[in-house]
């Protein structure tokens, strides 16, 4: 993480996705934040730079790796950062992650050289700055509903992707989620999911970080949750989109 962050200070930007081994379905996310080895599962990073010792930025790309995109292409003008827009698009490529499931369980990704490359470069900027950007995304149109509880108001923190609705509380819930939101997945649950795993109530099993540090409260931050739920589910759709045209023009789906 030196190498690609310094000492936190420093700009960058990282393909993850999970390693070798895993037992989850093959998950990418781009970040441009320290990240730790259980961020997706054992978590391998791919920075687009990184830094020497003396913090001086160096392309992560080699000039052989260069050189093969250039001449499989014919275009000089394909640079590295090109690359690493490509090689996000084409993870995210369903059909990509079908056809080679068994090899990214046991080895580091490959690149196929897919037809277009600029679209695929295109599509894979769009869907990192998507990803990146998610907390400023425009927030998807849901309803707040306001529901009658039978007692004290609890946290639920509970998805219905059938209902296209969560219950935030007792009290409260979040509707007319698409069913597009729920394709969006990382891992075994989709990104709204995670979301409300990361938001939920736990007791804590130490006596003592239960007695003297137990402080976090669903309720102190229930409307900054749903303003983030409400990002994630544009996020998402937007996503799949991108991903179901990339799916579309995929050298490797069934019929190609």
């Amino acid at each position: 993480m030196n190498n690609i962050y310094g000492d936190g200070s420093l700009q960058n930007t990282t393909i993850c996705f999970s390693g070798a081994a895993s037992s989850k379905p093959f998950q990418v996310l781009g970040t441009n934040r320290i990240t730790g080895f259980d961020f997706l599962e054992k978590t391998q990073c791919v920075p687009l730079h990184f830094y020497n010792k003396n913090g001086d930025k160096q392309a992560n790309i080699t000039a052989w790796g260069l050189a093969q995109f250039r001449t499989r292409y014919g275009d000089a003008g394909i640079s590295g950062e090109d690359i690493f827009h490509y090689a996000y698009a084409v993870l995210h490529d369903p059909h990509y992650r079908a056809a080679y499931a068994q090899n990214l369980k046991q080895d580091f990704p490959r690149l196929p050289f897919y037809p277009d490359f600029a679209a695929w470069a295109a599509a894979g900027r769009q869907l990192l700055a998507l990803h990146l950007n998610y907390e400023t995304a425009a927030p998807y149109p849901l309803a707040a509903v306001a529901l009658a509880p039978k007692g004290p108001v609890k946290p639920r923190l509970k998805a219905n992707p059938t209902e296209g609705s969560i219950l935030l509380t007792d009290a409260q819930a979040l509707t007319g989620i698409p069913a597009a939101a729920w394709r969006y997945r990382l891992g075994n649950r989709s990104a709204l999911e995670w979301v409300l795993d990361q938001y939920k109530e736990r007791t804590p099993k130490d006596p003592t970080i239960r007695a003297h540090f137990d402080t976090y409260r669903f309720a102190d931050h229930a409307e900054a949750v749903a303003d983030l739920l409400a990002r994630v589910c544009t996020v998402s759709v937007e996503t799949m989109q991108i991903v179901d045209a990339l799916a579309a023009q995929s050298p490797l789906r069934p019929g190609a």
